[in-house]
């Protein structure tokens, strides 16, 4: 619930208060006598959702921006006149959303200063490429904690449904600064970590698993990002802490822009180019998912005339994330088909081989290693290992099991194999 204070101007003392005697409000009434144009300030709590309306509908009897309008948390109301205001607005609204001044505001504290903002976003990236290049998931979600990621993403698309260029203009730019300070200052510090020898040689940085998982983004890196967006929504617009969401958000966008640095200061384009995809992925996804569930509660502007430009500005918006969605999804498809192909010709070469073996001799392991390459990875060499019985004569298995794997692989792949003795159980 809310308590609102409001400077009621010189002549629309009567109009106000018919205001909140026709919703049922009660209010308390003290005289200005400061000498202004104000003649009275009126005190009155309101449930959450009814906040909006109620500002409509004093903002139709002439309550603008001149005034004071003042609006806190109230932890209780007692009252049974309030108790049967919440049940009518319960039946109308929906209890947790919040007013779209409450909203306007909310996402402009979500905003931090410049300074700030550009701190905070280079020490998370600088913590979160360490993390990365240490290959440890603590360290880099810890660096997500501190990135303060969510308030631009936020800010930007209050702005487009309020119709608030200001806003929406400082939340589009903030987001650019960030994550251009995150992959500069993540280049930075890679190229220092390598080259004063701070981690042991480091040939290929695929070879760290946490890297490796912000190299080859798949459609499920889709849906992360648009969760995360639509879990924003629901922080900002139901007035809970959006501090986890937070992290969320961060997730989606710190550890790939840090991956993109690192490819950087190692030379290896295929690194950046598949970690850059995934965080122009994610930024476009995370600002769809919170433009459309703004748009879909029903966040308007301030006055009606200019609802037909918010939802002009919104529609060609949600348009160019989409489009631009699905065009880098083209490689996320490319992406999560080869990993599929990749995965069903392993299991092919597996079985090939291990059908190809006839007893006493077995297939005891079969190790299938790809292609040196950040992404679109193909079989290159196949080690078998095959069981032999203590007495039994070794098979000339090379040749066999070479063309299987090749015709598995569809492609010339090298191919040893070991033999070893296996003890035969009774």
């Amino acid at each position: 619930m809310r308590l609102v204070q409001l400077l009621i101007p010189t002549g629309k003392r009567d109009a106000v208060l018919g205001v909140l005697a026709e919703e049922g409000i009660d209010y308390v009434l003290t005289d200005e006598t400061s000498g202004r144009e104000f003649t009275a300030v009126v005190t009155f709590p309101v449930p959450t959702n009814a906040l909006e309306p109620v500002l409509e509908a004093l903002r139709d009897v002439g309550i603008n921006d001149d005034g004071y309008t003042v609006v806190v948390d109230a932890n209780t109301v007692i009252s049974s006149q309030f108790e049967e205001l919440e049940e009518t607005y319960a039946e109308e609204e929906d209890e947790d959303r919040i007013a779209r001044e409450e909203l306007t505001s909310k996402a402009k504290d979500l905003a931090p200063s410049l300074s700030n903002y550009a701190l905070m976003t280079i020490i998370s990236a600088i913590i979160a490429t360490a993390g990365l290049l240490l290959d440890s998931p603590a360290v880099v979600v810890g660096s997500m904690v501190i990135a303060p990621l969510i308030g631009p993403a936020m800010t930007a698309n209050v702005g487009t449904v309020v119709d608030d260029h200001e806003m929406f203009a400082r939340g589009v730019k903030l987001q650019a600064i960030g994550l251009g300070l995150a992959v500069a200052s993540a280049t930075v510090f890679a190229l220092l970590v390598r080259y004063a020898n701070v981690i042991p040689p480091l040939a290929d940085v695929t070879a760290v698993g946490q890297i490796r998982e912000r190299v080859a983004p798949d459609f499920l890196s889709l849906i992360v990002a648009l969760g995360a967006g639509a879990a924003g929504v629901v922080s900002l617009t139901s007035g809970v802490s959006t501090a986890l969401v937070g992290v969320m958000i961060a997730v989606a966008l710190i550890p790939p822009a840090a991956t993109v640095g690192i490819g950087i200061a190692w030379g290896q384009p295929l690194v950046s180019l598949g970690s850059a995809v995934l965080l122009l992925v994610n930024v476009l996804s995370i600002n769809l998912a919170v433009l459309v569930g703004l748009w879909y509660q029903g966040y308007r502007p301030e006055h009606w005339f200019q609802e037909s430009n918010a939802r002009s500005a919104t529609v060609k918006r949600i348009g160019v994330l989409a489009v631009s969605i699905l065009v880098l999804s083209a490689f996320l498809g490319g992406v999560t088909l080869d990993s599929y192909q990749r995965a069903t010709t392993e299991s092919d070469i597996r079985e090939g081989i291990e059908e190809s073996v006839d007893p006493p001799a077995s297939v005891l392991s079969v190790e299938v290693e790809s292609t040196n390459t950040a992404i679109f990875q193909r079989p290159r060499r196949v080690v078998v290992t095959v069981g032999l019985p203590p007495d039994a004569e070794q098979p000339l298995l090379a040749d066999q099991i070479d063309t299987v794997a090749d015709d598995a692989a569809g492609r010339n792949v090298a191919t040893e194999v070991h033999y070893v003795t296996v003890e035969q159980n009774g």
